[in-house]
């Protein structure tokens, strides 16, 4: 991937601990890209909780009950699945349903490598900024980690957008 990067492939999204830069890949997941891309422009992702958090695992968020059910009013997107990008640090992941193709609105931030996940899930982008404030967000409980009082996405939009 080049160095240089189109500020439209780019999303600010501040968290309580700080803001987080995220480069989309357009390049390898276009409809997802171009669905956070749509969905932060609009503000949806703005005060969205982190409703799943599983240390040494990772953050998700992206449904606005906060129950892991819910998405956008926007059509699910097709896998987008590719063998070249792997789930390491900082990977953006859509998250779906048993069902390949039921990606929405939810994403999750990996906190660690999780090959298992490489080739199951799109990957939309990474984090290229700020990934100590992903580390801080607050983490769930049991198994399942549901968060009780979850941290929230304070504002997401995209770089071209708004000013750093």
């Amino acid at each position: 991937m080049s160095t240089e990067t189109d500020k439209n492939d780019l999303i600010y999204m501040d968290v309580p601990a700080g803001r987080v830069v995220i480069r989309l890949r357009p390049d390898i997941a276009p409809l997802a890209a171009e669905r956070i891309r749509t969905l932060s422009a609009e503000g949806f992702y703005d005060n969205v909780p982190f409703h799943r958090v599983i240390e040494g695992f990772m953050a998700q968020a992206g449904d606005p009950t906060g129950t892991g059910t819910g998405g956008s009013p926007l059509p699910d997107l097709k896998a987008e699945f590719t063998r070249d990008a792997k789930f390491l640090r900082g990977t953006l992941g859509m998250a779906r349903t048993s069902d390949p193709n039921s990606a929405n609105s939810q994403f999750f931030i990996m906190f660690e490598p999780s090959p298992h996940l490489d080739g199951q899930y799109t990957i939309v982008g990474e984090v290229i900024e700020g990934m100590e404030n992903i580390d801080k967000i607050k983490r769930g409980g049991g198994a399942s980690g549901m968060v009780r009082e979850p941290d929230r996405i304070i504002k997401m939009r995209p770089a071209s957008s708004e000013t750093a």
